[in-house]
This record gives structure tokens, C-alpha cells and sequence, in this order.
């Protein structure tokens, strides 16, 4: 591809990403899959600059506005923007890039000429920027995450705008995290254990894993250290009645089955079930639970109820892994953050009250309600904690520390009785977790 025409995929795919609700990496993978003729120096050129776009779209926005006139930022405009600013492009290298041609982005409007002009020579940063501004955050949510984070604000979202590291964890009923290093050590890829959690590795350096033994044998599965801890948490044993409320495509899934002993053991090792409203986000974990050599998880549709009620009282352990707000993964999905809205942050919020008074009803005396989100929003976290306690005097707050010192070893992150962790703090993903246990009926 020319240099022209890797702009006009950028600005094609940017446009799409605005457009539907879909992960920019699925965008990316989609467009290049119907454009085999594009190299992978032109799959990474692209995509690189599509990216750098989406972290850097506020404060281009913000330069915009000021420099276009009656313009409204686009995808087009921001990839301009970013041409200009980020890579002091000259005008007349602008030019050379925008033209009338078939795979170009077209000649630049008188309008588009004269933002070019009030941009060339500015910086990124200006110091009239608010705070929000120069920390990538929705204009709607700063206020809500200032007061969340105080003096720790800025270098909290500057952290959620890095690039995010690839941690793997490792199967360990089928092998050891030394053994999981050493099988990827062969293809060249190096990593280092996790600091916090005891069944990770971070990859030193981005790397194909699907194309490793150590992944198409089932050793390891691409999980971040934050989830990871997340699982442990539930302190899972073999024997035990487990139900992963919201699976999703089974991450969790994957690793308490691996916690629970199930892979292909043909002894009773209990009873997992991974629930979901959506037969699509199951179906997407057989692969997974086939490469891992998991055989007896059981999948069930929520759609009702009625649902889950041959389950009630008799679960040892209930994750919900609750749908968010996703703060917490931003910097993994940063196009995220322009599409998240007050309304879905509302929905979910409740959402999450009724998933939680729905799920405490299949935990028998003395079982535990694990709840986690990937949200940094005290709204979804802990105010959701304080809410169901003061409705559910039956359930008590674990103290995350104690857990923390059976299961997980490690040098615990908080002194407090639930657990928040974040990229800045952990450089793991943003996740809050909260343990509950259900009180035995007195007399018993």
C-alpha cells in the first residue's frame, strides 16, 4: 500500500469504528481479512495510526475546534489533525497525501486548507486544555472521576491510555508456569511472571501466541492479571458447585475449571456452569474449553427467572463478572470511551442491582457471591456492595486480604475488605472485586 493509500484506510476504518459497536481490533482484523493484498507493514502502519488517533482524539478534538472553523471533528479531520500536529507533516507533504487518486483520500477542502494552516506548528498539549482534555476523558465523566481518584486523577488516566501489556495464565493442572515459560521460550517469546498473580506470565514483547505449542496445546490462555486475580478470589475447590453468572466467552470460566481440577479428570471433581443471556458469547468458549482439555462445564441460557431456579441454594460459589461500564479495560479498548454514555452507564447500573439480588439465590448457607467489574466508578463497585448488604443482612463482606493470603501469596494490594485494582496502581486492568459469604441459618 502507498502512503496515501494507507491514510484512506485509516480514515475508512476510523469512520466505521464510529459507527458500530464493535471492537476497533475486529474492525482492524475485518478490513485487512477482505484486503489480502495489504502486507503486515501495512497492517501495522495502519493500525498503529488508527489507534494513535483514538488516544490522542480528545486533545485533537480540542485543536479542532478552535482551528476548523464550522468543521465538526470527524474521522477524517482527526486523521489530518494528527498528521499535522503528531507528525509535523509540511503542507506540502500534506498535499502529496491528499489528492484525487483511487486508493486517496481525496484533495483537501479551502476549509480543511485553513485548518491545516492554523494547526501547522502547534503542539499537542496547550495549556488552556482542561484537565479532561489532556487526560483523554468524555467531557460527561470527568467530574465523576476526578472525585473519584482526587490528586491521583492524572496519572490514573494517563495509565488507562497506555497500550496494555499481553499477560498469559497458565493452565497450571496441566503444567507449571516454569514449564508454560520455557514452551514459549522456544518460539523466541520472553516473559516474566506476573508480579501479583501466581499463574501468569507477561510477554516481554507483543508476539503471535496462537501459533505457539504452548497455546495450541491448551498450556496457556491470554488473560490479564487483574482477571486472573479475579478467579483466584473465588477460592474454588474440586468438589465444589460453581456458577459463573455473566461467562461471556468463558475466560473465568476457563480458569476456575482449571482451578476446580476438571480437565478430563473422569472422578467427580463438582459441578461448574457457565451462565449467559447470550447463546452467541457461549458458544464462543467450546474452542477455548476444547484446547484446555475441559470437557464437563455445563452452558445455561438466563433469559428468565425461571432460569436458574432448579439452582438456587445450592451453589458453593457465584461469580458476577457484572456488565459495566468497562473503564477499567480502556486501555485495551480505548474507542470505549467515546462511546460510553450517562444512559448505558445508568442501565448498567441498575442492571447490576438485579443481577446481584438474582444470583445471591442460588448460594447455599455458608457459599460465596464474588462480585467484580471492570469499572473504576464507585457507582457500579462499591455503592452496588453497600446497597445489596443493607438488603441482604444474610450476607456478610468477606475480607479480600485474608483470601489473599491462602490463595493468591502474594503481597496484597489493599488493607481493605474489597479490592480495587487499577493501571496505575497494579499495571493490571482496572477491576473491582468484592467477596460476600451467605450466613448458616442459626440453629444450624
Amino acid at each position: 500500500m502507498t502512503p496515501d493509500a494507507r491514510l484512506s484506510a485509516t480514515i475508512e476504518i476510523l469512520q466505521t469504528i464510529d459507527g458500530v459497536n464493535t471492537a476497533a481490533n475486529n474492525i482492524l482484523r475485518a478490513y485487512f481479512r477482505s484486503r489480502r493484498y495489504a502486507g503486515s507493514k501495512d497492517r501495522r502502519a495502519v493500525g498503529n495510526h488508527v489507534f494513535r488517533v483514538i488516544r490522542h482524539r480528545a486533545r485533537l478534538d480540542w485543536w479542532i475546534a478552535g482551528a476548523a472553523g464550522n468543521l465538526r471533528p470527524s474521522a477524517r479531520l482527526r486523521t489530518l489533525a494528527s498528521i499535522v500536529i503528531l507528525d509535523e507533516e509540511t503542507t506540502e507533504g500534506i498535499h502529496f497525501l491528499f489528492y484525487d487518486a483511487a486508493h486517496s483520500p481525496g484533495s483537501l477542502t479551502p476549509d480543511e486548507e485553513e485548518m491545516v494552516s492554523n494547526l501547522t506548528g502547534k503542539a499537542l498539549h496547550h495549556p488552556a486544555m482542561p484537565l479532561g482534555v489532556i487526560h483523554e476523558v468524555p467531557e460527561w465523566l470527568d467530574k465523576l472521576l476526578q472525585k473519584k481518584w482526587g490528586e491521583n486523577f492524572g496519572a490514573e488516566m494517563t495509565a488507562l491510555n497506555y497500550t496494555a501489556p499481553v499477560d498469559v495464565r497458565v493452565n497450571t493442572g496441566r503444567v507449571s508456569r516454569s514449564q508454560a515459560r520455557k514452551s514459549l521460550s522456544k518460539n523466541d517469546i520472553k516473559t516474566e511472571p506476573t508480579v501479583l498473580s501466581p499463574t501468569g506470565l507477561r510477554l516481554v514483547e507483543r508476539a503471535d501466541l496462537e501459533k505457539t505449542k504452548a497455546f495450541k496445546k491448551g498450556l496457556i490462555e491470554i488473560q490479564d492479571e487483574g482477571s486472573q486475580l479475579v478467579a483466584l478470589l473465588c477460592e474454588v475447590k474440586p468438589g465444589m458447585t460453581v456458577v459463573d453468572y455473566c461467562a461471556g466467552a468463558g475466560g473465568k470460566t476457563l480458569a476456575l475449571a482449571d482451578l476446580m481440577a476438571l480437565q478430563g479428570a473422569e472422578t467427580d471433581t463438582g459441578l461448574l456452569i457457565a451462565c449467559d443471556v447470550s447463546v452467541k458469547r457461549l458458544s464462543l468458549m467450546d474452542e477455548r474449553l476444547k484446547r484446555a482439555g475441559i470437557q464437563r462445564v455445563r452452558k445455561l441460557i438466563v433469559d428468565d427467572l425461571n432460569s436458574t431456579k432448579e439452582l438456587e441454594g445450592t451453589a458453593d460459589r457465584v461469580l458476577v463478572d457484572a456488565p459495566c461500564s468497562g473503564i477499567g479495560s480502556w486501555r485495551r479498548h480505548p474507542e470505549a470511551r467515546w462511546r460510553l454514555t450517562q444512559h448505558e452507564l445508568d442501565q448498567h447500573i441498575k442492571e447490576q442491582k438485579i443481577i446481584l439480588a438474582t444470583s445471591a439465590r442460588l448460594i447455599r448457607p455458608g457459599g460465596r457471591l464474588v462480585y467484580a467489574t471492570c469499572s473504576l466508578l464507585d457507582q457500579e463497585n462499591q455503592e452496588q456492595i453497600t446497597t445489596f448488604l443493607a438488603d441482604h443482612p444474610d450476607f456478610k463482606l468477606m475480607p479480600i486480604k485474608d483470601i489473599w493470603a491462602r490463595i493468591v501469596g502474594t503481597e496484597c494490594p489493599t488493607e481493605g475488605q474489597d479490592l480495587l485494582l487499577s493501571p496505575a496502581a497494579t499495571n493490571t486492568d482496572g477491576f473491582y472485586c468484592a467477596v460476600m459469604e451467605r450466613k448458616a441459618a442459626k440453629g444450624l
